[in-house]
C-alpha cells in the first residue's frame, strides 16, 4: 500500500475456535493476541471475529468495514466462499505464499514439546506381550511390564543420553516419540505394533494393563520387591518388532504367562518366584515360537524382551548377590 493504505488484522475469537475444534481452548488468549498484532507497526487495526460460520468469522467486520483488498495464505481452506464475499463489497482477492526458510510448527506441535519430558525411563515386559496389539487382543487377559532405568534423553548440543543398543526390545522407539513431543501410544501403532511401551514409560513403576484397543491400568506398584533382583543382557542382535506381529505364536501362553504376572504383581501379595514363573511361561512361547536358547546364570527366571529374536534378554536372579 501507499502513504495513505489502511492494515485491518482480523483473528477469530476464543469462542469461534473452542467451537471449532471441539471445545479446546486457545493457546493464546484473544487479548495477548490482539495486543501483540496491535504492537506491529505496520498494522492500523485489529478486529476480532465473533462469527460461528467456518471460514467467515470476521464477515460482521469485513461488510462493516468494506475493504479494497482481502488477502490470505495459500494454505486457506475458505477460498470459495471468501471471493464471493469480496464480490458483496467489490474487494480484490489476494493470495500469498507462505515462503518460509523454515519449517513451520503447529500450536498443537509446539505444545507437544514444551510438554514432552526431557528424560524418560525404557521398559521390560513380563507377561501378556503382544496382547496390547489391537488385533491380537484378549478380553479379560493382563500385560504386566515395567519401567527401567538408566533414563534416556534426546539431549540436544550433542548431549544425547541413551545407554542402550538400538533395537533393543526396551520400547526405545516409543521413548524417542514420547521426548520428541508426539503422540507415542498413536506413533507405535502406526508401526503395527502395541501401546505397552509408551503406556509404561509414561505411567512408570511396575505396571498391569488390561488388554484391548487402548492402555487401560489395571494397577500399579512401585515394584520395590524387583530392586536390584534384575539384569538385562544384549544378545548380539537387534530386532524390529512390527516385522514379528503376525508370526505364529502361542497366545494360550501369552495370556497364561500376563496371569500369573499379575498375580504376582499384587499389592501386598508381591511374589519375585510368582514373577519368574510368569516369565519363564513368556519364554516357553518364545521357544516354541523358534527363538535361540539364552545362556543360563544361575537366574530364577529369563526371557527375551519385546517381541524377541535378538535385542535384550531379562534375567530374574533370587538375590542382589545373584545377580552381581
Amino acid at each position: 500500500g501507499g502513504p495513505n493504505s489502511y492494515l485491518v488484522v482480523s483473528f477469530a475469537s476464543d469462542a469461534v475456535l473452542a467451537s471449532h475444534k471441539q471445545g479446546r481452548r486457545s493457546s493464546i488468549p484473544q487479548e495477548h493476541k490482539k495486543s501483540l498484532i496491535g504492537s506491529m507497526r505496520m498494522v492500523d487495526e485489529v478486529v476480532v471475529g465473533e462469527g460461528l460460520e467456518h471460514g467467515l468469522d470476521f464477515k460482521e467486520h469485513f461488510l462493516r468495514i468494506k475493504p479494497h483488498i482481502l488477502v490470505v495464505t495459500e494454505d486457506d481452506k475458505y477460498g470459495d466462499i471468501k471471493r464471493e464475499l469480496c464480490t458483496q463489497v467489490g474487494a480484490k482477492y489476494v493470495v500469498l505464499p507462505k515462503d518460509l526458510d523454515y519449517t513451520p510448527i503447529s500450536t498443537t506441535q509446539i505444545l507437544a514439546n514444551i510438554r514432552a519430558p526431557s528424560r524418560c525411563p525404557l521398559r521390560v515386559d513380563f507377561g501378556g506381550g503382544w496382547l496390547d496389539v489391537p488385533k491380537l487382543a484378549r478380553p479379560g487377559a493382563y500385560i504386566v511390564n515395567c519401567a527401567v532405568s538408566p533414563l534416556v534423553s534426546l539431549g540436544g548440543a550433542g548431549s544425547k543420553e541413551w545407554p542402550y543398543h538400538i533395537g533393543g526390545g526396551l520400547g526405545g522407539s516409543a521413548a524417542h516419540a514420547l521426548l520428541s513431543g508426539k503422540d507415542s501410544v498413536q506413533s507405535e501403532l502406526d508401526l503395527g505394533v502395541g501401546w505397552q511401551d509408551p503406556a509404561v514409560i509414561k505411567e512408570t513403576g511396575l505396571c498391569v494393563w488390561h488388554s484391548g484397543p487402548k492402555p487401560t491400568l489395571d494397577f500399579k506398584s512401585s515394584g520395590q520387591f524387583l530392586q536390584g533382583k534384575m539384569a538385562l543382557l544384549w544378545t548380539g542382535r537387534p530386532h524390529v518388532t512390527y516385522e514379528k506381529t503376525d508370526v505364529t505364536r502361542d497366545y494360550e501362553l501369552v495370556e497364561k504367562a500376563g496371569r500369573l504376572a499379575r498375580q504376582a504383581a499384587l499389592p501386598g501379595q508381591e511374589s519375585l518366584q510368582g514373577l519368574a514363573e510368569a516369565v519363564q511361561v513368556s519364554y516357553q512361547m518364545q521357544r516354541l515360537e523358534g527363538m535361540a536358547e539364552l545362556h543360563s546364570y544361575g537366574e530364577l527366571a529369563k526371557k527375551y524382551c519385546g517381541g524377541g529374536w535378538g535385542g535384550y534378554a531379562v534375567y530374574i536372579f533370587g538375590s542382589t548377590e545373584g545377580r552381581d
